[in-house]
């Protein structure tokens, strides 16, 4: 059972790989059904814990919850969520297929009461019973192992010190007490900086003082920042101009309240909720605190909390009367679509789903009216109609963070079961999704397995630049390639992993010629130490961060809310 515990430090929400750990009784009478305020609880927090993983009756990245109060008692389904490895290591063989199919298990749930833990219990069986659900069906094989299908990703002998910078205020009462998302430089180059929380919060930080800057949430109808992992003010970007325009961007999630979307799909499909491009015009760039007016962008509809959109960001290295000056990237991801089975929403052209979109959010010949399409864009050609000509590049499940260095755009890819990616971004390519994961073809009626595809000249999608395996990692936190005084980090691209708080890096050179992904160790005040120590969470949910214009490089927390600085780097 010692294997299984590589996966704990991985996706938090409840993967519930030992819920369905035996089908020779049923008990679904066994969960006592809780008051109506209790049962309102439960869906709240299944709602804000687990959804980003499951759901009641499909697969997801973790297996479906309907069903399994036919199997459990109430007492055993918690004594789970309060230790899952305890469970898993008693050796039950449907629990360990479980976790060899997800490659994962959720960390403890023990920061929740035991009342919070009974409603969402409650809310599952309540659930089950009105669907009739059924538990999952696990086949009983005894045989195989978990397969590595990369490089591990080991230790290598480059050591990265930290320092406390500074600590975000709480913005709720329960973990993760933060939603740190984005950090930005003042484009004045004046050394402050700016963070966002989820929650809906961007902060002012001179010197090491952290200061309020804009509060979102009254100033937008509708805004959400739950459920899921990713859903609230996603990332925010200075224009390049913004020393004479004020003008920022933002993305944040809206519930859907019957406002017109520019990107939609089918009655057929659920609508979870509504993404959201707006424009910030500041009256006076020289306040602290923000004050001047929105205007709306782009709304695209989604089909599920997970996957939005992610980064948003201009080309750092584009100056005036290059054609790429001023255009804005965002990173859509394909909103939960082939999890939920709908893949046929995403991997095409008339859909902005799972795409890197490129836009002008000074001009005005969109669709909408509301933003430009650049007349470099690879399908700014396109006779169909239906073509959506914004789009730079596609074929991404959740592509997380966007960097530019030596001209080349870097782009990282959150995968399904098996792969993490790095991405070069290539003018109107394809990257697979969701017929590839890694170098691996995919099927989108099972998504947790792989398999091997014919590595030919005529294969239209472009390969990762780097991979990881499920076994080193879960979910990918993008990062950027370092260029500053520290000369052992000079050249390297520093990323992480979001659920573990593994920090790793990559040599990049002029040709891309190393594909190997390496691991950092961390110091902190003489001591070696890992993230997920300092943080005090297992899911260390990491963010990396850096400063172009003063060269420094960070490290963020959400659960703790710390804004971590890499001091130096040696190699030992």
């Amino acid at each position: 059972m010692a294997f299984l515990l590589r996966y704990l430090y991985s996706l938090p929400f409840l993967v519930l790989v030992w819920l369905n750990t035996s089908n020779d009784h049923d008990l679904s009478g066994s969960i006592r059904t809780h008051p109506t305020t209790a049962d309102s609880q439960g869906q709240a927090l299944f709602k804000t814990h687990c959804v980003s993983c499951h759901a009641l009756e499909q697969d997801g990245i973790g297996p479906k919850l309907g069903g399994i109060t036919r199997l459990l008692s109430e007492k055993e389904l918690i004594a789970f969520m309060q230790n899952p490895v305890k469970a898993i290591e008693s050796g039950n063989v449907r629990a360990v297929n479980l976790s060899k199919r997800y490659k994962m298990i959720m960390p403890s749930f023990d920061f929740l009461k035991d009342d919070e833990l009974k409603s969402i219990v409650a809310y599952i069986a309540e659930e089950t019973q009105k669907r009739n659900s059924q538990p999952l069906e696990v086949k009983n094989d005894t045989g195989g192992a978990t397969a590595r299908l990369t490089e591990p990703v080991a230790k290598s002998n480059l050591t990265i010190e930290l320092e406390d910078f500074v600590t975000i205020p709480p913005s709720s009462d329960k973990m993760p007490r933060t939603r740190i998302a984005t950090m930005r430089a003042h484009p004045s180059g004046d050394g402050s900086q700016f963070v966002s929380d989820q929650r809906g919060l961007i902060y002012r930080i001179v010197g090491r003082e952290v200061q309020p800057f804009l509060d979102v949430r009254p100033l937008i109808e509708n805004f959400i920042n739950e459920p899921g992992l990713g859903t609230g003010l996603g990332s925010f970007a200075f224009h390049p101009d913004y020393l004479t325009n004020g003008l920022m961007y933002s993305t944040h999630t809206e519930a859907v309240k019957g406002k017109r979307a520019d990107y939609a799909y089918s009655d057929s499909v659920e609508m979870a909720l509504q993404w959201v491009v707006s424009e910030w015009k500041q009256d006076d760039i020289t306040s602290p605190v923000f004050s001047g007016k929105r205007r709306e962008l782009l709304r695209v509809n989604m089909p599920s909390a997970a996957h939005g959109m992610q980064d948003i960001s201009f080309n750092p290295e584009a100056v005036k009367g290059n054609p790429d000056y001023g255009k804005l990237y965002i990173g859509i991801g394909d909103g939960g679509s082939t999890i939920g089975k709908h893949p046929e929403l995403c991997h095409k052209l008339t859909s902005l789903l799972g795409t890197l979109i490129r836009i002008d959010p000074l001009g005005r010949n969109s669709k909408n009216g509301q933003y430009g399409i650049p007349a470099d864009n690879p399908f700014v050609e396109a006779t169909d109609p239906a073509v959506y000509k914004e789009i730079y590049a596609y074929g991404f499940r959740n592509p997380h963070r966007l960097a530019w260095y030596d001209g080349r755009l870097f782009s990282t890819d959150v995968g399904e079961s098996n792969f993490e990616e790095v991405n070069v971004i290539q003018k109107g390519g394809d990257y697979g999704w969701n017929v590839r994961e890694g170098n691996y073809g995919i099927s989108s009626k099972d998504l947790k397995n792989v398999y091997p595809v014919p590595d030919t000249k005529s294969n239209k999608f472009i390969k990762p630049f780097l991979q990881y395996d499920h076994i080193d990692g879960n979910a990918i936190s993008g990062g950027y390639v370092y260029d500053g005084p520290i000369a052992a980090l000079k050249h390297k691209y520093i990323f992480g992993d979001i659920a573990r708080g593994r920090v790793f890096f990559a040599n990049i050179d002029k040709n891309l010629t190393d594909h190997s992904v390496h691991e950092l160790t961390i110091v902190q005040d003489g001591k070696a130490t890992n993230l997920a120590e300092l943080s005090g969470s297992k899911r260390v949910d990491l963010r990396i961060n850096y400063n172009r214009l003063t060269k420094e490089m960070y490290i963020t927390t959400k659960g703790d809310g710390k804004i971590r600085r890499i001091k130096t780097a040696v190699e030992r």
